[in-house]
């Protein structure tokens, strides 16, 4: 499986398959809005290079536009169909830096070098705000090289999952959040193992936890913020002891194929 997997923190991750380094969801900087970084060194350049970017949802935890202008010029980034209607950012960063801004929905292929990127469905709201139509959806991505790479972005367990995403290698699954309470929409760290027990990677790896946090809630609720890795790694092992499960520290990187 020559796949590696590089966390940086909450769900930003750098795929590298077949000469290809593919860039999710990246949230680069000490704090926004009501979250800053409690965990991890920020991200450094090697974050920002990156052939191509996948943007699971418009939350702008996940589409953070100060973030993705860090982003190498010329890159492709794959976007939710109506993205650049409803952020308008998006066409000032496709001007000033040259990204190439490419929208799908479920079931799009784009081929980036010699990988190949499937949208898949997400159970979760993807709306750039919480109230309006919903006009974007969320999506995960499935990511075709030497190996298949799944990033689920956020999302919730829903039925057809296993035959949405397909067969995968690697599963990078949301197990926390940056707040005390997570919503409908979400996976936890035992509705992730559930996950597992679907759809049956050979590794994965837990994401989006440990990193943000709001300011001055420090004390409400901090195993909330600290335990979910942890719990994935607990729960998996009784529900799906099959699937090698890598709980990775910020800016580590993984050879999951290495390690097993």
């Amino acid at each position: 499986m020559p796949v590696e997997i590089t966390w940086w923190g909450h769900a930003t991750c750098t795929i590298e398959d077949s000469g290809v380094r593919i860039l999710t969801d990246p949230l680069l900087v000490r704090r926004f809005a009501h979250l800053r970084r409690r965990r991890g060194e920020l991200p450094g350049p090697a974050a920002t290079v990156a052939d191509a970017v996948l943007i699971s949802h418009l939350h702008s935890d996940h589409l953070h536009l100060p973030s993705l202008a860090r982003v190498a010029p010329g890159a492709r980034v794959i976007v939710p169909l109506g993205a650049v209607r409803a952020v308008p950012g998006l066409r000032v960063l496709r001007r000033m830096r040259g990204l190439r801004i490419t929208e799908v929905a479920a079931g799009d292929e784009v081929r980036v070098g010699g990988v190949r990127v499937r949208a898949v469905p997400a159970l979760h709201d993807g709306r750039r705000l919480p109230v309006g139509p919903h006009r974007s959806p969320a999506l995960g991505y499935v990511v075709e090289g030497e190996a298949r790479t799944y990033f689920a972005g956020d999302t919730g367990l829903f039925d057809d999952m296993a035959r949405a995403v397909g067969p995968v290698d690697v599963a990078l699954l949301p197990v926390g959040g940056w707040g005390p309470y997570l919503g409908h929409g979400h996976l936890d760290a035992r509705r992730a193992a559930e996950a597992l027990v679907r759809l049956a990677p050979r590794a994965a790896v837990p994401v989006h936890y440990g990193t943000y946090w709001p300011i001055g809630m420090d004390g409400v609720r901090p195993h909330e913020f600290h335990s979910p890795g942890d719990e994935f790694v607990r729960q998996a092992a009784l529900r799906a002891p099959q699937v090698a499960v890598h709980r990775l520290e910020h800016g580590a990187r993984l050879r999951p194929g290495a390690a097993e």
